[in-house]
């Protein structure tokens, strides 16, 4: 699912059409000459700063990589979530608004109501998503975790609509590679952990797992979901026929969830599904932890499941791991809580990234962690919207320009654009006007996101730091479109390198497309 040059540049080509039909007719009259494409794109964006319209131009426009940090369940559009709700007869609370599955109970009523009742239909729009809501008696924290719990039924129901709907949004925004969070064979593994029980000797509870092909059984039906996933994103998005929607030239991929929230032989036997699945198929390329990072059994059992993943990672070197952590604040867990999860993350955890990282500053010497990050390029992904709206944090508050500072590769992520109502576009506006990026920044930003994607094969950059193109292209212009032998030979044999490669293709078109500037 590789998106060919030509489709992105056509696709590219549109995105800098809608930008320049809405540039003023004054506009190329009142600024100097170009210079380097890079200046005269920041020119440009410093020029539009009051013009919202322009803005959401350039920034959908703009190509933004690959989005590392994604739950397909509150990625999906709580449009859609209701429309899977109506279609498959659920009901929904009066009073909580929380769907479940037929028949109705006293007090509920058919989903099918929010097409008749625009009432109703807001209220439960309100519900399973951030949209209108103001902290009050309920934190934002609070009822955006709870959104999950509400419209789940609907998420779980067909994730291939989910999948197909994502992965449109992300083509449309000019992006070409995706990592989606899921859990795989959810109550499969949860029956096996609660058979099996735990056993603080990982290697022999593995081997109890593997017993009698038990976890065996647990990863086949885990692979036939993806299946039956793929298949439903396929068919829906029209993939292998004419007409196929944009987001069949999107790469995916996913990464196996594991709640944490959940008893140790729960989380065990999830992280060990997802280190099998990475082994077995592709398409699952990472493990992840997620659920609030506060909760009780989340925070009395965070340096255990370190400890379990230390284990599986010298069981399963190939695995990569990405990890939530750090996505709490003062006041949300007691001061101690805050003081070490994102270094035991990398260290014992052996997370190749970690996702939010918002609480550095109250980590053990945090100047000593930033170093730590950047000398083992330990990339932040970076939820800004979920942040503000979870953690209360943004603007300067947030650590996102002391990684910067300190060389630690970032990249903008969605986390769930569902639940926030937002998109990859806007945190790429939100993070260059809070911060007031240049374009050079953006560029890194997206190109970090391809360059600390799971993807197999060598990187276009020999300079992780610098973006200088690896020995086999290093006469060539990254981007162009007809690359020497050497680097061609490398494009061909690394997904990772042709996508960065689109990647910067995509890049020269969308500076061609900003407009020159005259006297």
């Amino acid at each position: 699912m590789i998106r060919t040059r030509r489709a992105a540049a056509a696709a590219l080509a549109t995105g800098t059409a809608l930008l320049l039909s809405l540039v003023p007719a004054s506009a190329s009259a009142d600024a100097r000459p170009g210079g380097a494409p890079e200046d005269r794109v920041t020119r440009y964006l410093h020029s539009i700063r009051d013009r919202p319209a322009e803005l959401r131009a350039f920034f959908e426009a703009l190509p933004k990589g690959g989005d590392l940090h994604n739950h397909l369940a509150g990625a999906a559009s709580t449009e859609l979530l209701l429309q899977i709700a109506v279609d498959e007869g659920l009901c929904i609370d009066r009073a909580t608004s929380t769907a479940a599955f037929a028949p109705c109970a006293e007090g509920s009523r058919p989903a099918a109501d929010t097409l008749t009742d625009e009432d109703f239909r807001l209220q439960v729009i309100r519900a399973w998503s951030m949209q209108d809501f103001v902290p009050g008696a309920e934190s934002g924290h609070d009822h955006f975790f709870a959104t999950f719990g509400k419209f789940g039924p609907a998420s779980w129901t067909h994730p291939g609509r989910l999948l197909a709907e994502v992965a449109d949004s992300a083509a449309g925004q000019h992006q070409s590679y995706l990592e989606t969070m899921l859990t795989p064979a959810s109550d499969a593994a949860a029956a096996l952990a609660a058979k099996v029980g735990f056993d603080s000797d990982f290697e022999a509870l593995r081997q109890k797992l593997l017993a009698d092909d038990g976890l065996g059984q647990v990863v086949r039906t885990a692979i036939a979901e993806a299946d039956a996933t793929e298949a439903e994103y396929r068919a829906t998005s029209h993939c292998d026929g004419p007409g196929a929607a944009p987001g069949c030239a999107l790469t995916v991929r996913f990464i196996s969830q594991a709640s944490r929230a959940s008893t140790p032989a729960r989380v065990f036997t999830q992280l060990l599904v997802g280190m099998e699945l990475a082994r077995q198929d592709p398409r699952f390329v990472a493990v992840n932890l997620v659920q609030p990072e506060d909760a009780p059994a989340a925070l009395e059992n965070y340096r255990l499941q370190m400890q379990m993943l230390d284990y599986l990672h010298g069981v399963y070197p190939e695995a990569h791991i990405t990890l939530h952590a750090g996505e709490l604040v003062p006041g949300l867990v007691k001061p101690e809580d805050l003081r070490f999860h994102i270094r035991e993350a990398v260290v014992t955890g052996h997370a190749e990234r970690i996702g939010h990282g918002v609480d550095l500053a109250y980590e053990d010497d945090p100047q000593e962690l930033l170093r730590l990050l950047a000398d083992r390029h330990v990339a932040i992904e970076v939820p800004l919207t979920s942040n503000a709206q979870i953690l209360g944090v943004s603007g300067p508050e947030h650590p996102f320009p002391r990684y910067r500072a300190a060389h630690v590769p970032v990249a903008l992520a969605t986390d769930d654009p569902g639940v926030s109502r937002g998109d990859i576009t806007m945190e790429y506006q939100r993070a260059a006007l809070t911060y007031d990026l240049d374009y050079p920044a953006l560029r890194d930003l997206a190109r970090a996101s391809l360059e600390y994607a799971f993807l197999p094969g060598r990187s276009l950059w020999a300079d992780r730091d610098g973006y200088r193109p690896a020995a086999e292209c290093a006469g060539d212009e990254p981007g162009t479109d007809h690359p020497g032998a050497a680097c061609a030979a490398l494009l061909a044999g690394s997904p990772k390198a042709e996508l960065e490669w689109q990647q910067e293709c995509g890049f020269r078109t969308f500076e061609a497309g900003i407009p020159r500037r005259r006297p």
